[in-house]
């Protein structure tokens, strides 16, 4: 049963919408998925809420804030965590990790905390056995910012994966608990593709 963590220290990097979409993606193909939220915002709690019934079940993994084991009968796991993420807590959360997939955006505080932390993984005891790497998120080609972005994960000892862009799809998605494999709309088609990387890397 993998456990995949979607963690950064920092907020806003779009933590929740992978987590979401990451377990979407995994229910669509029929997995018996759960997905967890060790923040005190229970963002990914609140998105389960609005999942109309219907869809691939996607269960909640009731953890009350701490890192626990998941009950048996799940395949598959998708781990939601809170900013500011370390010491006894990141201990806990690699205790469970067989994944780790690091979101970032392009702006140099977020780049600056994300190479510390990157940095903090590949120092943990646990690392050798836990498999890291790294996506670019609400990025906009063309741009210095994402070129920097760009230019800093390359030089990182972990995989990127690719860049999701900027778009209000996802924003729209989470309003009614749905994901990019709830829809059909060839508006999200550009989206889908640039998830292929971690679909393969999950895989």
């Amino acid at each position: 049963m993998p456990v995949i963590v979607v963690a950064n220290p920092k907020g806003g990097v779009g933590k929740t919408t992978i987590s979401t979409n990451l377990a979407g993606y995994l229910a669509s193909r029929g997995h018996a998925v759960m997905l967890g939220d060790v923040d005190r915002q229970q963002s990914s709690r609140t998105w389960l809420d609005h999942r109309p019934a219907g869809l691939p079940r996607i269960s909640a993994w009731e953890t009350n804030g701490d890192v626990v084991r998941p009950p048996r009968g799940t395949t598959h796991v998708v781990l939601d965590t809170p900013a500011g993420l370390h010491g006894k807590r990141l201990d806990e959360v690699m205790k469970l990790a067989d994944k780790v997939l690091i979101p970032l955006q392009p702006s140099i505080f977020d780049i600056n905390a994300t190479h510390d932390f990157i940095n903090q993984l590949l120092d943990h005891r646990r690392s050798a056995s836990v498999q890291l790497a790294v996506v670019g998120t609400r990025t906009r080609e063309g741009t210095i910012a994402t070129d920097q972005l760009r230019h800093f994960l390359e030089s990182l000892r972990v995989p990127l994966l690719g860049f999701l862009r900027d778009t209000q799809n996802y924003v729209h998605l989470a309003a009614h608990g749905l994901t990019l494999w709830d829809v059909s709309s060839v508006r999200f088609e550009r989206d889908r593709e640039q998830w292929e990387p971690i679909m393969v890397w999950v895989n």
